[in-house]
């Protein structure tokens, strides 16, 4: 037995209760370099606790196919965690409130071309989910030599499935 759970565009109103969308929006806080650039300034809230620092990593991950099965979840207590495509193709992004230390059902978004995500400290969420190759990733997150890792098993996975608007919004390809 599955549950699903449908994925939808990923906008900042809708993934704030997880963390910030990393995208060009509004206009640029100051422009920069002779003119030529748009700064778009602090927009995550990077927190690698009393004893990390900041570290970019680079991942390398396989791309799923609809639908996706999510069976494991996992979180950070020391620190955030950020993904940001470098490939610039749509990632599946899925995430979790917490519920007494355990999660609780997970929502599901699609990152389009352009933006990246910023999961804050202790947030549940899946596993790097690229959708097409290469899942090639830059991964903003905490370094440091305390445990950084929980994980956690749903008994009963849930069945992750496109919604419309991700479909018509062409973050995918139609079935």
């Amino acid at each position: 037995m599955t549950r699903t759970v449908i994925a939808q565009p990923l906008t900042a109103e809708a993934f704030a209760p997880f963390g910030d969308v990393l995208e060009v929006s509004g206009r640029p806080d100051k422009i920069i370099n002779a003119g030529r650039c748009g700064r778009f300034h602090d927009r995550a809230r990077l927190d690698f606790g009393p004893e990390g620092r900041a570290g970019i990593s680079i991942f390398d991950s396989q791309p799923v196919s609809w639908p996706v099965e999510v069976d494991l979840v996992e979180r950070h207590p020391e620190g955030s965690q950020a993904f940001v495509s470098m490939t610039g193709h749509p990632f599946l992004v899925v995430a979790a409130p917490d519920e007494g230390g355990r999660p609780g059902t997970p929502q599901a978004f699609v990152a389009a071309v352009g933006q990246g995500i910023n999961f804050h400290r202790g947030t549940w969420h899946g596993v790097l989910t690229p959708l097409f190759e290469p899942g090639l990733f830059a991964v903003i997150d905490r370094i440091g030599t305390t445990p950084n890792l929980e994980e956690y098993r749903f008994e009963t996975p849930y069945r992750v499935e496109p919604g419309q608007d991700v479909v018509e919004a062409g973050l995918i390809e139609a079935s």
